[in-house]
């Protein structure tokens, strides 16, 4: 019997999805809740999807955005994105029991930037200004040491303490290309500025960008499942637009899809920013098997098997216990 449904060959990209910074993070959240029950406090969205945190908030995480919402015998979290010293410092003065879960590929830059800063150096941060993890790099040294580029023309109208003494470091996050188009003009502009001694954009974000590169020149459409508010997931949206796919969007979950404007689709190129889970790619290929003839196929690039220690988590004191 043939089918009436329109044929859809969706096209995954490999690597895609959970990076081991983001599952690192919210293994230390369901630990925590596991080791001490609820309520455990998270400083900011653990990471940036709205479906993995309403499933810890399901388990009995509470969210936060300042330490000045957690009562005093609360056990509170630190969002992959990492946080300015300031907050564990503040903290340490409440004496509340705090768990880190910064990616320890931030972790790097914060040291790096801090070992700039304590030779003498002016660090120049190429980053999203107000991004969290923007915030908490900038946050390790004291302010003014940290000057932020995001663009080119920003390299062009910087203006520098010493222009002999100067290092940069980069958001974990960033699009590949124009990152080094970026780190190009500061190296032309001031030869002398040091650089981080591995590279700052981490593994995930490459892989992830390489990997839509790869199957969105032969697309008619990319769907990205991520969150507005994903640095990563907006990258790969630009890198499918730049590598001319007609079309590339970003999706939260399979309902914000206008299935009708698929009309004369046929090959759907379809992946996942590093903090969206696998269920949400599931569900977006499971609501098009209703509606066309779906064929999957996966272009894998590399295997990823980088995975990071969940550290020992805080303990509610037994006075504190229900």
């Amino acid at each position: 019997m043939t089918s009436s449904k329109p044929a859809l060959t969706i096209v995954l990209a490999s690597p895609r999805g959970f990076c081991a910074g983001v599952d690192r993070a919210i293994q230390i959240v369901k630990q925590a809740l596991a080791e001490n029950g609820p309520p455990v406090y998270v400083r900011h969205e653990i990471v940036h999807n709205r479906y993995v945190v309403e499933e810890l908030e399901a388990m009995g995480a509470v969210f936060v955005e300042e330490l000045d919402q957690v009562p005093d015998d609360g056990i509170v979290v630190f969002s992959a994105h990492g946080v300015p010293k300031s907050v564990p410092n503040e903290a340490k003065r409440r004496r509340l029991l705090f768990a880190d879960a910064t990616c320890p590929l931030v972790s790097k830059v914060h040291r790096e930037v801090e070992r700039h800063h304590k030779a003498g150096l002016t660090v120049i941060l190429i980053g999203h200004a107000g991004h969290p993890e923007v915030i908490g790099t900038m946050g390790q040294v004291p302010e003014g040491s940290v000057l932020l580029v995001e663009t080119v023309e920003d390299v062009a109208r910087l203006e520098v303490p010493d222009p002999e003494r100067l290092a940069f470091s980069t958001q974990t996050t960033l699009s590949v290309l124009d990152t080094a188009g970026v780190v190009a003009a500061l190296k032309e502009r001031f030869p002398r500025i040091e650089g981080p001694r591995n590279e700052d954009i981490c593994y995930a974000t490459t892989n992830r960008q390489q990997a839509v590169a790869a199957i969105a020149p032969g697309s008619d459409l990319t769907f990205v499942v991520g969150a507005k508010n994903s640095s990563n997931s907006m990258r790969l949206v630009e890198v499918a637009r730049r590598e001319g796919c007609p079309r590339a969007e970003l999706i939260r979950t399979a309902a914000d899809i206008d299935w009708d404007s698929l009309d004369g689709v046929r090959r759907l190129a379809l992946s996942a920013g590093a903090s969206a889970p696998e269920i949400l790619v599931d569900q977006v290929i499971e609501a098009a098997r209703q509606r066309f003839e779906v064929t999957v196929e996966e272009v894998k690039l590399v295997d990823e098997n980088v995975t990071f220690r969940v550290p020992p988590l805080p303990k509610r004191r037994p006075a504190q216990a229900a």
